[in-house]
């Protein structure tokens, strides 16, 4: 509802200005594929699948608002399948410094690979791939202990069974799962790339305890070592990091193996 222009219109009706964010009458809803969400701290790569094609100009129950008590009503999965290594139980895997397989404080190179299940481009998506490269190593993504440490990485069976485990709503599988989002890559997608912060939850769904009111030893609700609080707001994080800067560089797309030298699928190498 934030969003200020819809399919060339603007989204100027019953705006509200003094929400939290300025919101207007008409959402935007389409698929969603965050290949990268990180800070120093703790990371996550996330599919939201959609059970209608493009960007769809939504009102009411469509929207599927928070503050209406429609989040899984809407058309599109707004929790999504995310494949976070502290959640997954693995909290030495991604971080600062060299305890952690993969180092932070260092530039890495992050490799998603789309894999289908005839290994065509055409074929329907049965899983989606992650590892990094970083001082000239491979670095094979971590394997999901929390669950049955089978996993390390998307598929629809992986998606089951971590929203199994952790008592979600498998909004996800309802939405369409891999398969539909699968076909809204094959329509096309916008890259965006960005600097942000949250002002409804603080980004604590990425680095911290989330959602806050369930008991600590839930199981899926320690997804990064922030503590949360005033620190994670949208506030002390303007006031206090305005030079907060983010570099990506060498950006590339194309088949199997072609972006990566001398790297091919994981499941053909020895790390």
């Amino acid at each position: 509802h934030d969003v200020k222009w819809i399919k060339g219109e603007a989204n100027s009706l019953e705006w509200n200005n003094t929400h939290q964010p300025p919101i207007g009458k008409h959402g935007a809803c389409c698929a969603e594929m965050d290949i990268w969400e990180a800070n120093r701290r703790a990371t996550a790569y996330t599919p939201h699948p959609c059970n209608q094609p493009g960007l769809v100009k939504c009102t009411g129950v469509d929207c599927g608002d928070n503050e209406a008590n429609q989040r899984y009503q809407g058309m599109c999965d707004k929790d999504g399948c995310d494949y976070n290594n502290y959640r997954m139980g693995e909290e030495m895997f991604y971080g600062m410094g060299a305890g952690f397989d993969l180092d932070t404080t260092k530039p890495m190179t992050v490799v998603t690979q789309f894999i289908t299940e005839d290994g065509t481009d055409s074929g329907k998506l049965t899983d989606i791939k992650r590892f990094y490269v970083q001082d000239g190593r491979v670095i094979e993504n971590s394997y999901a202990s929390a669950l049955d440490g089978l996993d390390n990485s998307v598929t629809d069976g992986f998606c089951t069974k971590q929203k199994a485990a952790f008592g979600d709503v498998d909004d996800f599988s309802i939405k369409g799962g891999l398969e539909a989002m699968g076909q809204a890559l094959e329509r096309g997608m916008v890259l965006v790339i960005s600097l942000w912060d949250d002002i409804q939850v603080n980004m604590l769904w990425l680095d911290s305890t989330y959602p806050l009111n369930k008991p600590d030893d839930t199981p899926g609700i320690h997804r990064g070592p922030c503590p949360g609080g005033a620190a994670s707001t949208p506030k002390e994080l303007r006031a206090n990091h305005p030079d907060a800067t983010v570099k990506f560089n060498n950006i590339k797309v194309g088949t199997i193996g072609s972006t990566t030298q001398g790297v091919r699928r994981l499941d053909e190498m020895h790390v």
